[in-house]
């Protein structure tokens, strides 16, 4: 969490900037930017939630509204929009809806406001403290259901290939991944010896979860030291312990 807001509108004006005063006095801290390419690259970074004013001008920004959608994608942020019915469908257009947590219509109601984004703060913070599993399988479906068992206890993430998988670690760094064995175009073993070769990377704890029970297959990544080997007939609640297990035995450790 770094309790910072990123503010997107055509202009910082006696709103925005009023706006800006009242985060400040519950502990956040909030940006300006322009709804254009080489401001918005400068500052969707770090950022815990993005609030898009906008205006009837606000479908002349499509490659604005991809990258903000982008950014959400790629750093798990959330986006509220202020303004009016009309001009939110149009931003739905482009962000999808997991992403957007809130609209307000014009004219705002500023307590409002600040109400839902102190809860949404102090949710996000309870979220951030959990442990984080990257899932890493081709069958969505599968990811899915996984992530539907595990979602209340831990922050899931899903990447349904392995570069996927490697380009999403480049940036982030969860506590447990979760890798299927086979997989098209990179392999399940052949992504954990990208990972162990990684130093950033490589002390990331790695658990196979697959339906190849084969002796030869299992003694094939033995010497990538993966932390477990789990067979995809595993039924929720051993799943579960399992991981659990895991995390206690790590935290026992440190």
């Amino acid at each position: 969490m770094h309790n910072r807001i990123l503010i997107v509108a055509e202009t910082e004006g006696f709103l925005i900037k009023g706006l800006e005063t009242k985060l400040k006095g519950i502990g956040l801290e909030s940006r300006y930017s322009a709804p254009k390419m080489r401001d918005l690259q400068d500052k969707c970074t770090d950022t815990d939630l993005v609030f898009i004013f906008t205006d009837e001008n606000v479908g002349l920004y499509p490659e604005s509204l991809v990258y903000i959608k982008d950014c959400c994608v790629e750093n798990e942020e959330q986006v509220v929009i202020i303004g009016a019915e009309a001009e939110y469908e149009i931003i739905r257009g482009f962000i999808p809806d997991a992403y957007l947590h809130r609209f307000f219509k014009r004219p705002l109601d500023m307590e409002a406001l600040l109400n839902d984004i102190e809860e949404y703060m102090e949710e996000s913070s309870q979220y951030a403290r959990k442990k984080s599993i990257l899932i890493v399988d081709d069958d969505v479906s599968y990811m899915t259901m996984i992530t539907n068992w595990l979602k209340d206890k831990y922050r899931m993430s899903m990447a349904n290939s392995g570069m996927q998988a490697i380009t999403w670690l480049a940036k982030n760094k969860p506590d447990l991944i979760l890798l299927d064995y086979e997989m098209p175009i990179t392999s399940g073993p052949q992504v954990l010896e990208m990972i162990k070769s990684d130093p950033a990377t490589a002390d990331i704890p790695v658990m196979f979860l697959t339906g190849k029970d084969d002796k030869e297959s299992i003694m094939r990544v033995l010497s990538l030291k993966p932390v477990g080997y789990q067979l995809k007939t595993v039924e929720r609640t051993q799943l579960r312990d399992n991981i659990a297990n895991f995390f206690t035995s790590q935290d026992i450790r440190k």
